[in-house]
């Protein structure tokens, strides 16, 4: 009897560890740009080609039990500000069921940003649930919206959602307000300029969803005694294994990190300055903090002989 007791305990141990791994995760809701200037080319390719192409081979990568809804906007009306529409449900876990819809969407209209994110946060307030919002453009607002007072005022009421904005194509436009969107959504505004970028940050936007505990450990970046802003990666220490990542925003960036050792990348967003990487520990009671300086001097050398100017190598 013992033994077939310790045997059923085994199997209920088993089980309850499979339906842990099965628990279904908040949805991830993409809204994608269907607006005119998609049609524009990059890599010898339109970006409406490109960004299907990516994202749909981004959602392949998912878990299986992750629920997956799709809006679009400005792909049926020329000019309609009002041209936005939820093509796929936010109860959906069928992949197939977002990557057809994509592949026919033909970019026509204009970019509702504002209202497209309101009624993101609409669906999320009507179902009570958290979700992951990451909204793809490649334009900034042309609908007199204001994207950042909405995501705002949607957190100050209590809407428990975290958004991404990734910019497709966008260095010479103002980003302000796109970037004050993302931060007030609790999630990072990413650049993206090609096919591999795009890729990199779908995958870093998919990883850093709603159902990441809060942060207990910050990391400070400065330059000549400023705050920058930085964009941090964690990995197990000693491996390439990615636990999370957070952008600083001239702030401290946080990170939810186990107790244990990590290397940290710390990587600059403007300027030619390279990424550094340190080794951390995060304590089980209170994780950490870790300030990275980026400080730097420039100087000459000249070299010469016989009062003449020589060419020569340096090494520092």
């Amino acid at each position: 009897m013992k033994i077939i007791q310790t045997f059923l305990a085994y199997i209920m141990l088993l089980l309850s560890v499979h339906l842990q791994g099965q628990e279904d995760k908040a949805p991830i809701l993409f809204i994608y740009d269907a607006s005119g200037s998609m049609w524009g080319q990059m890599e010898g390719k339109t970006k409406m080609a490109i960004a299907s192409d990516v994202l749909s081979k981004t959602i392949q990568t998912l878990p299986e039990n992750q629920a997956i809804g799709l809006m679009a906007y400005g792909h049926r009306k020329k000019g309609d500000c009002d041209d936005v529409e939820m093509l796929v449900s936010l109860e959906n876990q069928n992949k197939t069921s977002i990557i057809n819809p994509l592949s026919k969407i033909k970019p026509l209209g204009r970019t509702p940003l504002a209202k497209s994110a309101l009624m993101a946060i609409d669906q999320l307030r009507t179902t009570n649930q958290a979700a992951t919002i990451i909204l793809i453009t490649d334009g900034i607002e042309s609908c007199d919206g204001d994207l950042c007072a909405v995501v705002t005022k949607a957190k100050a009421s209590g809407i428990d959602f975290k958004l991404h904005i990734i910019g497709f194509g966008l260095a010479d436009e103002d980003l302000q307000n796109l970037k004050c969107a993302a931060q007030a959504g609790e999630g990072y505004y990413y650049d993206a300029d090609d096919t591999a970028s795009l890729s990199n940050v779908l995958n870093e936007a998919t990883n850093a969803t709603v159902d990441e505990p809060a942060g207990n450990f910050s990391v400070y970046a400065t330059k000549n005694g400023k705050a920058i802003d930085a964009f941090v990666q964690a990995y197990q220490a000693g491996t390439k294994e990615r636990v999370t990542a957070a952008r600083s925003y001239q702030d401290s960036a946080w990170l939810f990190l186990p107790a244990g050792e990590y290397d940290l990348e710390v990587r600059p967003i403007a300027g030619d300055v390279g990424s550094t990487t340190v080794r951390v520990t995060s304590k089980a009671t209170s994780g950490g903090h870790q300030n990275i300086s980026f400080d730097a001097a420039k100087f000459v050398v000249q070299t010469f002989n016989n009062k003449e100017n020589w060419d020569a190598t340096l090494r520092v």
